[in-house]
């Protein structure tokens, strides 16, 4: 009954959907392949498998569905983020009616081995580059999103929270953010993180303690199409 994570799966089996990954780079090759090889060989019925967004390249639900199935029929219970590709994702009530092991959070946690599970996508933090107006109305959003799954987790007294977000919960300066404040602010002990794509790219994403707070990248590419065991 172990709890793993993985980010940025960037599925496309729909027909009509054409986003070979390769062009990204060798670690993408037959990536979804090699996915699913290891989530069989590593995961079993009883785990729990965060999935840190970017999810599939589906525009519509319709069109995600393929992939959503393909993730249903892979081992273990599944507790998804949404990530900025992720635009089929719409209506948390009708995600959450799909499938019995699949939890799309939002506004909510996930209660697994006795820890929680707490996050939300994030956003481009302030001090990057480009940061605009527009870029800080979705980015405080996304913090009363963080924290209403923080604070849910709160009201249900759990022991240990685990923090997921899609975005980098940093600029990449490194500087503090609203997210790492709530993260430290309520004891989560583990953050785990996508969106970064590319061995120099990585260098950007926050790793390591930081306000008495983990960070680990999971991003798919980061680690070779494996899901990274978090706990026992």
């Amino acid at each position: 009954m172990s709890i793993f994570a993985v980010g940025d799966l960037h599925l496309s089996n729909a027909s009509g959907i054409d986003k070979p990954m390769d062009v990204f780079g060798s670690e993408w090759k037959d990536h979804a392949a090699r996915l699913a090889a290891a989530w069989n060989k590593e995961i079993s019925a009883s785990d729990t498998v965060i999935i840190a967004g970017d999810i599939s390249w589906g525009m519509k639900l319709e069109e995600a569905m393929p992939d959503l199935q393909m993730i249903h029929e892979l081992p273990g219970r599944k507790v998804l983020i949404k990530g900025n590709h992720d635009l089929w994702w719409t209506g948390i009530t009708k995600l959450n009616s799909l499938y019995d092991d699949m939890f799309f959070l939002q506004n909510s946690c996930y209660e697994a081995e006795g820890r929680c599970i707490c996050g939300t996508r994030g956003w481009v933090c302030p001090g990057s580059e480009d940061y605009s107006d527009a870029d800080k109305k979705i980015y405080e959003r996304e913090l009363m999103r963080l924290e209403a799954s923080l604070k849910a987790a709160a009201s249900r007294g759990c022991g240990e929270i685990t923090g997921v977000m899609h975005f980098p919960p940093t600029n990449d300066k490194m500087h503090s953010s609203g997210f790492t404040d709530l993260f430290s602010e309520y004891g989560v002990r583990n953050v785990v993180y996508g969106h970064l794509h590319g061995k120099d790219i990585w260098k950007r994403g926050l790793t390591g303690n930081f306000g008495g707070v983990s960070y680990r990248l999971i991003s798919l590419d980061r680690l070779d199409c494996r899901p990274l065991k978090l706990f026992d």
